[in-house]
């Protein structure tokens, strides 16, 4: 029988599983993850399940929340946005300004209309100009044009330039969306580019580790929808791997629950994503999903994620509430099993009699420097080769705004990480946890009492009470999010608008106190049952699932779920096209190269229809298919003028290919 090989890289743990489509999983391992060397830890989850590998494997698939991670924590290569045919003002659209940050963005004459006709010649000085002050100091160009999706050409002839001149990496808006709404198609293409550097750092390094175990198969990652891409193509569109872990987690629960209508809600170290099963398949957003706060236009599953999860950091909210996220920490109790050291810096911390805003958080490396932030500033290169010998307490560096300036842009380029007290530390103390070091998490603990104290906070002498409360601020979170997921995906209102008696009952079903009131019951079921998956699902989702009066599914291999869901998806790629009428008796076929006219709409119809099925297979195929079958659906547009006449609007072919991925061709049977 074949043998696959599911991977998931998480932001803590890399798992890998030996899966049989006929006798289901027949290993599952985890190793932590290792953002300096990503290839230590999944080679350390491979190594651990391959020697019960009976049979040759046939199939490596990966699924990732990298990409989801980046940005939910703000972090991404430096990149140039060419915007052509923009006007100045897009910037302030769809959070494109505050996405870009201090990244240059360059505006330049050309771009097409509504109908793709040029609207001003492609300053080509101009792109050459732009490409050649800016490739020293980027990893990556994003191109976006306007109206490019009714008419690529002044895209396609960038993209060619910034090959041609710098070598780099480029993404162009009409190659991710076939749909309108420049400012948000040009916010996609901008974090696809920015997202570019951190998948090939991971597709690199698993095909390094499958190299060197002679694995000769056939390496797929999974999109957002939940469908698997050839890795080679993954790398062209990274973007479309945002929410592949939370995909991925989605078709695991199905396959491992068996369940058909069902909220699933996984909490992994940085994100709890929460989303649905219909029938079985995951509902999908159609109109692009939300990550991070950013509303891209990439097609995927409809899921929340919240930055919440084991490693979220423990902080204090504006009124001096503890509160948990969006940001992850390594725990304490993670860097104290790594650099023992660190405990020592703890117990130094806790016995002082001096207290310092900074005890118990510590700044460590999280990946290598690629030769594009070479040039990082004077103070931020010093506190980065500081950082060679290990963690470094924050107490220790921070001296002065300047160091502060420094380690935010570290920070934010991903390039360094804090440690700090979190979920996971709290569950070592507990006792409910018992992988790392509990002295470091104990010590942890005795540092956020004494803080506490001292600014007048929550009255928590212990450390037990204190570690349960932690365990319970992130079963009320949790409430919330998957609350909050049903009532947008329900009733389509976001839980930022349900009003004061929404708030009310759904914080009192997060605190448990929902029945409480002498004269109503303030009280709200889920009514489907709840799925729960990742490693903490045992320790939290039995209580979370109380408040929300529903019954609780925890799948075998729930902590492995979205490894499983890597292998067993398929491969799924659409094309849309668009037919208009730009004048009347004139039929023009938005082509993905450019555009042709017809005297009939049939002719039209025909010729979209050549072409959307032409560029599905070929898709399909690049992407990894076998033999894709093609589905082709046509949309009409029009609208009644009287006498039973009709005025022809527009026509929309889509075609749908879909395949099992191809195996290793030496063990097919």
């Amino acid at each position: 029988m074949p043998v696959l090989l599911g991977l998931d890289t998480g932001g803590t743990y890399t798992d890998a599983v030996l899966f049989d489509p006929v006798r289901g999983v027949l290993a599952a391992a985890k190793s932590l993850t290792t953002k300096h060397d990503l290839s230590i830890g999944v080679g350390g989850a491979i190594a651990q399940v391959l020697p019960q590998a009976a049979e040759p494997i046939v199939m490596v698939s990966l699924s990732t929340t990298l990409a989801t991670n980046a940005l939910v924590e703000g972090q991404g290569s430096p990149i140039c946005l060419l915007l052509l045919g923009y006007e100045r003002q897009a910037l302030e659209r769809a959070g494109l300004r505050q996405a870009m940050g201090s990244d240059p963005v360059e505006f330049i004459a050309g771009g097409h209309g509504p109908l793709g006709d040029e609207q001003a010649p492609l300053d080509r000085e101009a792109v050459e100009r732009a490409i050649r002050t800016y490739a020293p100091k980027v990893a990556a160009f994003a191109v976006s044009g306007y109206f490019s999706v009714r008419n690529p050409a002044h895209e396609l002839a960038v993209k060619a330039m910034v090959r041609e001149i710098a070598g780099l990496p480029v993404t162009c808006g009409h190659e991710l969306t076939s749909k309108l709404d420049a400012p948000r198609r040009a916010l996609t293409v901008a974090l696809n580019a920015r997202l570019i550097p951190q998948l090939q750092q991971l597709i690199r390094a698993v095909e390094a580790i499958l190299q060197s175990r002679s694995i000769q198969a056939p390496l797929m990652v999974v999109k957002g929808d939940g469908s698997l891409i050839a890795s080679e193509v993954a790398l062209s569109c990274p973007v479309e791997t945002i929410l592949s872990g939370p995909a991925a987690s989605l078709v695991g629960a199905h396959h491992l629950s068996g369940s058909g209508d069902v909220v699933v809600s996984d909490m992994g170290g940085t994100t709890t994503d929460v989303a649905m099963l219909s029938g079985g398949r995951p509902v999908l957003n159609r109109e692009g999903a939300i990550v991070g706060g950013w509303r891209t236009m990439v097609e995927a599953v409809a899921v929340h994620s919240y930055g919440l999860g084991g490693d979220s950091e423990l902080r204090l909210d504006e009124t001096g509430g503890l509160i948990l996220g969006p940001r992850r920490s390594v725990p304490l109790s993670l860097l104290g099993s790594q650099h023992p050291r660190i405990i020592e810096t703890l117990r130094y911390q806790a016995e002082e009699a001096i207290r310092v805003g900074y005890d118990g958080q510590f700044l460590l490396r999280l990946r290598r420097l690629d030769t594009k932030e070479s040039g990082l500033k004077p103070d931020e290169l010093e506190l980065w080769e500081a950082l060679e010998g290990g963690p470094l307490a924050l107490s220790e560096i921070l001296q002065g705004p300047a160091k502060q300036r420094a380690m935010k842009r570290l920070l934010d380029r991903g390039l360094a990480t804090l440690s700090s007290f979190t979920p996971s530390d709290a569950a070592h103390a507990l006792g409910l946890q018992q992988t790392w070091s509990r002295e470091a998490a104990e010590l942890g603990a005795r540092l956020w009492l004494r803080r506490l104290d001292a600014l007048g906070g929550e009255k928590l002498k212990e450390i037990e009470p204190f570690c349960r409360r932690i365990v319970e601020q992130a079963v009320r979170q949790s409430v919330l999010a998957i609350l909050g997921t049903a009532f947008d995906q329900s009733l389509d209102i976001a839980s930022d608008k349900i009003g004061k008696l929404g708030e009310l009952v759904m914080t009192r079903m997060a605190e448990g106190t929902a029945q409480e009131s002498p004269l109503v019951t303030l009280e709200m079921n889920l009514k489907r049952p709840l799925v729960g998956i990742g490693a903490p699902a045992a320790t939290y989702y039995p209580e979370i699932a109380r408040r929300l009066g529903t019954e609780l599914i925890v799948p075998p291999h729930a902590d492995v779920c979205n490894a499983v869901g890597a292998v067993a998806g398929g491969v799924l790629q659409r094309v849309e096209l668009l037919i208009s009428q730009p004048i009347e008796g004139r039929f023009r076929v938005h082509l993905p190269d450019g555009v042709a006219d017809f005297s009939t709409l049939e002719a039209a119809v025909e010729r979209a229809t050549a072409a959307a099925t032409e560029q599905a297979r070929r898709l399909a195929h690049e992407a990894g298919a076998a033999d894709p079958e093609i589905k082709i659906e046509r949309e009409d547009k029009t609208v009644a003028t009287g006498a039973g006449m009709t005025l022809f609007i527009e026509s929309r072919i889509r075609a749908t290919a879909f395949g099992r991925p191809r195996l290793a061709a030496a063990e097919r049977m």
